[in-house]
């Protein structure tokens, strides 16, 4: 079998929504820029309150701001935005972006650190054409998580709405598109239903979902108060985002 990953000199671009990550965004930045075939890092602050914005920015990567918080979704929205606008100018590349459209759109978290150097893992089934979306299943951190209301739901919502597909990491926001498959999924789902929203929309229309074991690590919720109304914030917006996506 030929080895696309060396001919076919892909261009990847890696989209990282951040709000309040000062602590691991540099990190994490330059731990993408050193994966292969990245030549974009976009880090989307999503109104931050710290210095995330700054620190993406020194740490090499493209920066968009927003003045308010506005969740997950809003905020990739914006980075593809960005790419499918300077996918269509020409002259891009003289603003220090690479010219044309993306072959892979990574979408990682900001608080990966040094860990998201394992997105190159997410990258080898798209560039082997073996997948159209890869998602990332990561370890499981020991004395974290809730009871798996939420990871319940997103899948019991993914088998019905996508044929039968059984989720191993339904909430994964680690993840790697091609940019057919991107464009295909969109737009995104509010909050926390975006990972649900994705994965449903490629199955119904008959792209390729491959999930990889990647060792990343994050920060983790865990069995306390600030956890528990994480977890249902995440609740609502997945429930919203199936009731959406069911109409």
């Amino acid at each position: 079998m030929t080895d696309n990953r060396t001919t076919n000199n892909n261009y990847v671009a890696a989209l990282i929504p951040a709000y309040n990550e000062a602590d691991t965004i540099s990190a994490t930045v330059q731990a993408v820029l050193y994966v292969e075939g990245v030549r974009r890092v976009v880090v989307i602050d999503d109104g931050s309150k710290d210095a995330t914005a700054e620190l993406a920015a020194s740490a090499g990567a493209e920066l968009i701001r927003c003045q308010r918080n506005r969740g997950k979704g809003a905020a990739l929205q914006q980075g593809v935005d960005r790419l499918m606008r300077d996918s269509l100018t020409p002259d891009s590349s003289s603003a220090g972006h690479s010219a044309g459209q993306p072959d892979i759109v990574l979408l990682l978290d900001g608080d990966l650190g040094a860990s998201a150097a394992e997105a190159e893992s997410l990258l080898h089934p798209i560039q082997d054409g073996l997948a159209d979306m890869t998602i990332g299943i990561l370890p499981t951190p020991k004395g974290s998580g809730g009871f798996g209301v939420v990871k319940d739901l997103a899948r019991q919502a993914i088998r019905e709405g996508g044929g039968g597909y059984d989720a191993q990491a339904p909430l994964s926001g680690q993840r790697g598109l091609s940019w057919e498959c991107l464009q295909a999924v969109l737009p995104f789902a509010k909050g926390y239903g975006v990972e649900v929203a994705l994965t449903i929309r490629a199955l119904q229309q008959d792209f390729r979902i491959f999930e990889v074991m990647v060792d990343m690590q994050h920060r983790a919720t865990g069995k306390d108060l600030p956890g528990f109304i994480h977890r249902g914030k995440q609740y609502i917006d997945v429930y919203q985002t199936i009731k959406k996506l069911s109409r």
